[in-house]
């Protein structure tokens, strides 16, 4: 998996299909860090958002479905996270070993 392949998972995920990812490949979309710290808040909001749902559903007012829909949400975003990171690590260590 390489950190286009991500991109393109993670906006499919979102449900904007490869447009994004196509558009910061062209170089007309956002910069990398930005990327990321989209990435990073929407895990965030993810879940927050399961523990809202796991919350209600312990207090009798949300439902199982909510929960498990939530969780596999904040699960997908967690892993996209992690997949971004070890690409961003496995292209750092190959920086590294570059000779100069």
């Amino acid at each position: 998996m390489n950190p286009l392949m991500a991109a393109r998972a993670y906006a499919q995920a979102q449900g904007t299909g490869g447009a994004t990812a196509g558009a910061a490949a062209a170089g007309g979309g956002p910069e990398f860090s930005q990327l990321l710290s989209n990435v990073m808040g929407d895990m965030t909001q993810q879940t927050r958002a399961a523990e809202t749902n796991m919350t209600q559903a312990v207090q009798g007012q949300g439902s199982m479905i909510d929960v498990v829909t939530s969780i596999s949400s904040a699960e997908a975003s967690l892993q996209t996270v992690i997949a971004v990171r070890d690409q961003v690590i496995s292209a750092y260590q190959e920086i590294m070993r570059m000779p100069i």
